[in-house]
Order: C-alpha cells, then structure tokens, then sequence
C-alpha cells in the first residue's frame, strides 16, 4: 500500500511541475496592450497602452506608438508620466479632417516616451501604464496600434504583428489592438458611467490567459495538497506494506 501512495504522490509532483511549467509559460507572454474602458465609435475617450518587461535582465526605457494612419484621430493628448518624457510627432492628412474650427490638415501619427533615467525605467517583473485622450474615435470596429519597445541593454521589441485573416493563432509579437462598440452606437455613450458603455479588450486575448494561468494554478495547487496527503498517509503507523 506504501508503494502505491509513493507512486501516487511522484505521479502528482511531476504532474504539478508540469503545470508549474506551463503557467509560468503563460506569463512570460505579456505583452503591450492597450484598453479603454469607453471606447465607441464617434466618441472620445482615454487609451491606456500596458507596458511590461518580460525581460529578466534589462528593463524597459522606451515605448514608441503609431497611430493608425487610416484612423487619423483629430484631438490627442498625452497624460505625463513620472519619470518620462513624451514627443508628438504629427503627419499631413491626405484627406483633411472636418471639424467645428475647420478643416484639421495634420494629425498626430507617432507618440514616443522615454524613460528620464534607469530608476523610473520599467524593472524586470514590473509594468507601467501611458495615458492619452483621443477623439472622436473612427466608425469602425477596431484600431491596431502598432509598438516598439526598447530595453536598456538596447533591444527593440516590435510589437506589430497582426493575425492572417481568417486565421485564430495569435502571432507571437501581436501588435496592440483596441475593440470598439458595434458601429452606429451613438457617441453619446460615452456620457455614461464608465463599464457601461462597452469597452475596449486588450490584443491578443491577454485577459484569456490570465484566466486560464489563474485556473491553472488553483489546479496545481489542488494537485500539490493531494501529493501531500499521499505522503502523509504512507507515512502513518500500521499501514500494511
């Protein structure tokens, strides 16, 4: 009977090593992502880009962002960030923009922040989050932002990749992406308590895989509990061998 407890108890050690392994899989695919919680077509509303380090040995002392040139967004502002500096780079419009002063001729195409020195950088295992308020967003169901990171020890993450269409497999460096409300949702939405209008999603199911790292660990942790109660009972006096 010991035998069996004792295989019973490896076979549930290697099993939550296994998924040990797994969830730390799953976390070490963070990546940029942006969200909004009023996000809807003709609206205006503030984005939020989620900067981790995923590297263990540098850190992150920069972050590039491209707005969508065929979604040129006619107001943007950037919320300062301690520690950072940020530039607006804007480009001509090949279409102008109409709006209640005019026609807007150029519109921001590139946000870049800098981190001022290596204490405000974003450390191994930490993450910050950049701020800008835009509007009015496009009538369409979605924005991509595309992001560079770049770390301390100078190397350049590009986050722009985009899932071939058709095809559910997220690519391995998926370029931030923001879901807007159905089209024709009136702007007005935006006037409501922030959760209900609806809101932007991250790229690249982030919330997806939280859920199942989380779900994950509960199960390895079960899976430990249960090792532990096999040894346990091997160990106790007068158990047949």
């Amino acid at each position: 009977m010991r035998r069996y407890h004792r295989g019973l108890a490896v076979a549930v050690v290697l099993a939550s090593a296994w998924l040990a392994g797994v969830l730390g899989a799953g976390a070490a695919s963070a990546h940029v992502s942006v969200s909004s919680p009023a996000a809807v077509p003709g609206g205006y509303a503030s984005l939020t880009f989620k900067v981790p380090t995923e590297s263990a040995t540098a850190s992150t002392t920069g972050l590039k962002v491209q707005l969508p040139a065929d979604q040129p967004l006619a107001s943007v502002s950037v919320l300062p960030v301690y520690g950072w500096t940020h530039t607006m780079t804007k480009a001509k419009l090949a279409t102008p923009i109409s709006s209640d002063d005019g026609n807007i001729t150029e519109a921001v195409s590139v946000i870049e922040w800098k981190a001022t020195s290596a204490a405000t950088a974003i450390k191994p295992g930490e993450f910050n989050q950049f701020v800008i308020s835009v509007g009015p967003l496009p009538q369409a169901p979605s924005m991509t932002f595309k992001a560079l990171q770049t770390y301390s020890d100078g190397k350049v993450v590009s986050w722009i990749e985009q899932a071939a269409e058709g095809s559910t497999a997220e690519p391995e460096h998926p370029a931030p992406t923001l879901k807007l409300a159905s089209v024709g949702v009136s702007a007005s939405a935006t006037s409501a308590p922030a959760g209900v209008a609806a809101s932007g999603t991250s790229s690249g199911g982030s919330d997806t895989r939280a859920n199942a790292a989380l779900a994950l660990g509960v199960v390895g942790i079960l899976l430990g509990g249960i090792a532990l109660a096999a040894v346990l009972l091997g160990r106790r006096p007068g158990r047949s061998r």
